[in-house]
């Protein structure tokens, strides 16, 4: 038999359909992340933005047109947020939603009797497999659902309150990877704490001598710590790189979001991490065109690209999320303007990407090779700067001293293999 997991979305949706193509595997499946000819189709769905919903219900007519008789399972925030739409455009689908993904293997074994299927506790972190790993990086999944309910996002009320994995199983996991890089991700693990009240700084210190190099999810500026800062710097292989998400410079903005902390805190946080970790990379998200937002505020935002130092930026307009604060409180800002001002902030953030690159040249970095392509082969250093040798190294993790920028990162020469 042939089933297809289709992942839409974030790395947390990538790691549970992970853990579901394990589960099929061991049901005796032949199991494919690509879109084909198959008996049964899982799709893992997203719902950030209404693009990524789009996306989503397209991708279940792209399933009906590899096989119209195959069965079709939906799972994830779109179909969470829309169910009955899903149900609607496929007769005899089964849509389960966010929560509870296990169920998905659950209905598979009870031969399809949606019935039948257990309620799921929306109160405890759900165990899943541990995931199948197709990647050179491996994510271990510590978290779900989201306290924050910042006004533009819907997802705390798709994925449900912040529930934690336990540490030792959540310890366990990343001390048996095998990868050379393991990431530890979830909706929000800035609010790991799990019902023995062990946190982040808990779980490093018990990873802290393991072989992989362990990089850390997205993150809010509540985790940054001196106590969390000092756990990361006792861990012997840490990937300094910290995607700290923004989303406004402007404290008015941020406020009208609903996000707790100024743009002096969020400032204060960026120097912490650059006094622990000097050479460290600091990623983040932008929402640009919030309907609060004016042209002083989206200046705010435009200087703090610089201020903060960042690696790299990814920014995007806002979009209006039926169900949330600010899709009944505020009024959209025309298209024409966030457009521009999109362009404005990443061109602002492609300066500041050179002007960080370029403080990279002549250090000694280790990197994790992913492929090679028209004869470089390409992978990220630790602070997740894209670094491309010459020639085809393997898939060994190389220490590389950089000698320039390159295409979209930087070129470096072997050291020590």
């Amino acid at each position: 038999m042939k089933a297809v997991v289709y992942t839409l979305g974030c790395k947390v949706n990538d790691v549970e359909s992970g853990s579901i193509i394990r589960g099929l595997e061991e049901l005796g499946y032949d199991v494919s992340r690509e879109m084909e000819y198959a008996d049964l189709y899982v799709i893992n769905t997203c719902a950030v933005t209404a693009e990524a919903e789009r996306k989503s219900r397209q991708t279940v007519g792209k399933a009906l047109k590899c096989n119209a008789n195959a069965k079709v399972i939906v799972c994830g925030c779109a179909s969470e947020k829309s169910g009955r739409a899903f149900a609607e455009k496929i007769a005899g689908a089964y849509v389960l939603g966010a929560k509870g993904k296990n169920r998905v293997l659950q209905l598979v074994q009870n031969g399809f009797d949606i019935a039948a299927l257990p309620a799921f506790d929306e109160k405890t972190y759900e165990e899943m497999a541990t995931p199948k790993c197709l990647k050179t990086r491996n994510f271990v999944k510590i978290q779900d659902g989201c306290n924050r309910f910042c006004s533009y996002c819907v997802i705390p009320y798709l994925r449900g309150r912040s529930r934690s994995r336990l540490l030792e199983s959540a310890a366990a996991e990343i001390m048996q990877s095998t990868a050379h890089e393991t990431v530890v991700t979830g909706i929000d693990i800035s609010t790991y704490q799990d019902e023995n009240g062990k946190d982040l700084a808990d779980l490093m210190c018990a990873v802290k001598d393991v072989d992989t190099r362990i990089r850390l999810g997205s993150m809010e500026v509540s985790m940054i710590t001196p106590r969390l800062l000092q756990a990361l710097k006792q861990v012997k292989h840490f990937a300094p790189q910290f995607h700290l998400s923004l989303q406004s410079g402007s404290d008015n903005v941020l406020k009208s979001m609903n996000r707790h902390y100024t743009r002096e805190e969020y400032l204060r946080a960026c120097k912490m991490i650059y006094d622990a970790f000097p050479s460290a990379g600091i990623t983040t998200d932008i929402i640009v065109g919030f309907p609060t937002e004016t042209e002083e505020d989206f200046l705010q935002s435009l200087s703090i690209v610089e201020e903060a130092g960042f690696s790299q930026i990814h920014a995007f307009p806002y979009s209006p999320r039926e169900g949330t604060n600010a899709y009944k409180r505020y009024k959209e800002l025309p298209a024409e303007v966030k457009k521009e001002r999109v362009a404005r902030i990443l061109a602002a953030g492609a300066k500041q990407k050179e002007r960080y690159l370029r403080g990279c040249i002549g250090r000694e970095e280790v990197v994790v090779p992913e492929l090679c392509i028209d004869g470089y082969t390409e992978g990220y250093a630790a602070n997740y700067v894209r670094v491309y040798i010459a020639g085809d190294v393997g898939k060994e993790p190389v220490r590389v001293r950089i000698t320039e920028l390159f295409r979209d990162g930087v070129l470096a020469e072997i050291i020590d293999k």
